[in-house]
């Protein structure tokens, strides 16, 4: 779907509250824009964001015409124990992006 970055610390400890940052490049086409033909091009934007820490959702956001394209997302959690972060993006049309990426708790 996109390119994706994700910002957050490979090792953290117990108990302590870190700081995840995201950004996906998506054109995200509001579906208010007229196209060469003078027809709306059809809308087209990440509608919703979820992450989850070890199975267990930490994070939710719905997105709405409004959002700017490229979105950028950054949310706190606390590091209870190492395991994997999933991120996934889903777009109008239900492709869903989906990143995983490890932490380690001391």
């Amino acid at each position: 779907m996109a390119r994706v970055l994700i910002n957050l610390p490979a090792r953290a400890k117990r108990g302590e509250l870190i700081e995840i940052k995201t950004l996906i490049a998506h054109p995200m086409e509001t579906g208010y824009r007229l196209g060469p033909t003078g027809g709306a091009i059809p809308r087209d934007i990440i509608n919703r964001f979820t992450c989850t820490y070890n199975g267990e959702e930490v994070f939710r956001a719905e997105l709405f015409p409004a959002i700017a394209a490229n979105p950028f997302i950054t949310f706190f959690t606390v590091a209870t124990e190492s395991g994997e972060i999933v991120f996934s993006w889903t777009d109008d049309h239900g492709n869903t992006q989906t990143e995983v990426r490890q932490i380690t708790v001391e």
